[in-house]
Formats: C-alpha cells, sequence, structure tokens
C-alpha cells in the first residue's frame, strides 16, 4: 500500500510540472526601452532592426521599443539618470560622460574599426590627410565623434583644425554638399558615403583607412548600476544586437533584404543598403573576436586625445570605461 502511494503522489508531481512548464514557456516577455542615438531608420543601425525583425529579442523573452535620442551623449545621460536601462552611443562616448559624473559603460563595441571614413572624389588631388591642408570639408557637427576622429588623423599629419575649412552641415548636409561639390572631402559614416557615391554617379573614393585615427565603433551602453542588479537583462540585450551584427557579416545581401522589410522606407533600394553593409563589414565589423569585444588599449588611445584636445578635463580609469563580461556568451 505504501508503494501504491508513493506512485500516486509521484504521478500528481509529474501532472503539476506539465501543467506549470506551458505557463512559464509562455511568461510575458520583458518590456525594454532602447534609446538611440539617431532615429532608428538610419542603416547605421541596421543590426538592431534586424534583430528586432527576425525575432532575436523575442528569443531572449524581450520586447523592446526603440526611441530615439539627441545623441550619443544624450543617451548616455538618460541611462546613467536611470531614465532607461540600454542604449547606443560610440565607443568613445562613456570617455566623455564618464568625466562628467555620468556612471554608464559600454558594455559592447559594433566592431574592431572606427565608424568613421574619410572620403574624396575620384581623381582628387587628395591622397591622404596631409592633402587636405587649405581645403574644404563637411563632417556633420562640431560634437559628433566622426568630427574628433578628424581632428586625430590631421594631428597624425601635424594638421589642425585651423590648417583647413571644415564645415558642420548636419546628418544629410555633410554628404550631400560633397556630392555637389561644394566641398572637397568628407568625414563620415559609411551610410554617407554610399548616399554621397550614388549622388555624384560613383564618383567617390575612400582615403586610405590605416591612416585614420582609430576611433571607436557604434557601442551600446549600460548604467553601472543596471550591469551590477541585472546583468542578466543586459546579457540578453547584447546577446540578440550582436545576433544582427552577424547577420550582416554572415550573409550581406540577405540582410539587406531583411533589413528592408523592417524599414519599409528603404524597399527598392536592397542594392544601395548592400553596398552600405559591405562598408561596414569591411571597415567597420571585421577582425573583431569575440564579436562586440572591447579593445581596451585602443580605448586607452581615442581617451589620450581627447584629454590632449581638451574634449574632457581629465583621465578616467580605463576599467571603469566599458566591460566584456557580456560578450561571447552563447545561449
Amino acid at each position: 500500500m505504501k508503494n501504491v502511494f508513493a506512485s500516486f503522489s509521484f504521478n500528481l508531481a509529474v501532472v503539476a510540472l506539465a501543467a506549470i512548464a506551458p505557463l512559464s514557456a509562455h511568461a510575458a516577455p520583458e518590456e525594454v526601452t532602447y534609446l538611440l542615438p539617431a532615429p532608428p531608420n538610419s542603416p547605421a543601425f541596421a543590426p538592431w532592426m534586424i534583430a528586432q525583425k527576425k525575432g532575436y529579442y523575442a528569443d531572449e523573452n524581450l520586447k523592446v521599443t526603440f526611441v530615439a535620442g539627441k545623441g550619443g551623449v544624450d543617451v548616455a545621460k538618460q541611462i546613467g539618470a536611470g531614465n532607461a536601462v540600454i542604449g547606443g552611443a560610440i565607443g568613445d562616448t562613456p570617455i566623455i560622460v564618464r568625466a562628467n559624473g555620468v556612471p554608464v559603460k559600454a558594455v559592447a563595441v559594433l566592431g574592431a574599426g572606427s565608424l568613421t571614413l574619410l572620403t574624396v572624389k575620384k581623381g582628387s588631388p587628395i591622397k591622404s590627410a596631409a592633402d587636405l591642408k587649405g581645403k574644404t570639408m563637411t563632417v556633420m557637427a562640431y560634437t559628433d565623434t566622426t568630427y574628433y576622429a578628424l581632428l586625430g588623423t590631421l594631428r597624425k599629419y601635424n594638421l589642425n583644425k585651423n590648417d583647413l575649412n571644415i564645415q558642420a552641415a548636419g546628418p544629410a548636409g555633410v554628404w550631400q554638399l560633397f556630392a555637389a561639390g561644394k566641398a572637397e572631402a568628407m568625414a563620415g559614416v559609411p551610410d554617407w558615403v554610399v548616399d554621397a557615391n550614388e549622388a555624384s554617379g560613383g564618383n567617390v573614393e575612400l582615403l586610405p583607412v590605416a591612416d585614420n585615427f582609430k576611433s571607436m565603433a557604434q557601442a551600446i551602453l549600460a548604467s553601472d548600476e543596471t550591469i551590477k542588479k541585472n546583468p542578466e537583462l543586459i546579457k540578453r540585450l547584447v546577446r540578440a544586437t550582436l545576433r544582427g551584427m552577424q547577420d550582416i557579416m554572415q550573409d550581406p545581401k540577405a540582410a539587406a533584404m531583411t533589413y528592408t522589410e523592417a524599414v519599409p522606407a528603404y524597399k527598392g533600394k536592397e542594392a544601395n543598403i548592400e553596398k552600405v553593409f559591405a562598408l561596414y563589414n569591411q571597415y567597420v565589423y571585421a577582425n573583431q573576436k569575440p564579436l562586440g569585444q572591447m579593445d581596451p588599449a585602443r580605448l586607452d588611445t581615442v581617451q589620450k586625445f581627447y584629454v590632449s584636445e581638451g574634449v574632457v578635463a581629465k583621465a578616467t580609469p580605463i576599467n571603469d570605461l566599458y566591460t566584456n563580461q557580456f560578450v561571447g556568451v552563447a545561449r
């Protein structure tokens, strides 16, 4: 009789577990507001949009809503103030805001290269940054990372901002003025290079990338508090986003199709998006193992330059600017 009761109890436990399991599997997804430094429909944010479209955030039981901030520094301040748990900026951004007391770190950086490319017209006498002296050049803004990266490159050739005419033209004007021949060079992201090339009939080329200042790619930021109190959430967000980046690296053509489905404004422009992805793959995403990993030596070089230029008043300990604890973590 004792064995019968034991068997009956065991069967009840199995039934109870079977009833509970589906409920756990269908637990409501965790809702997260993800701040991006600009409108999400820019191709620069393709890894995020692809991850959303292909259900990579849903795979992590997350419901992500993307909201545009007012640049990377604003995003970092919002995260530091506790108004959002996660956001996008540039790998350089913690250098700027941490020096002003904003407690955020980069928890992943999307690529081992720089987001900034220097572009000229084909056949231009400008063959390197040394030839920019006396020329007119466009940047998005004087407070944008692409501008700081340009200054870093100029310094390598013993030039400074006063040795050429640098015009802050905004996110559209930066490539439109250059494409129209009103500037002889441009410092910008891969998206703008493709836009300028299209507008000028395929008449642009890049200056040697190896000569450029080693600034950073896009990064994912989180606050010290969230990293400490909810590391599992950060891990899931990083993992899903990096899957979107990996799709672009592995098959840019298929990724371009997915992206235009996610952002219908680009429907019919798949070929251009594929060209943008090719530039990201070659110059930004490449040579990073594992994906998302920050290079502290590179970060240190960037910070030293920012201090020397007066962008920040003092250096921050490098380990306070980033963490690699969330990269290379398989599901």
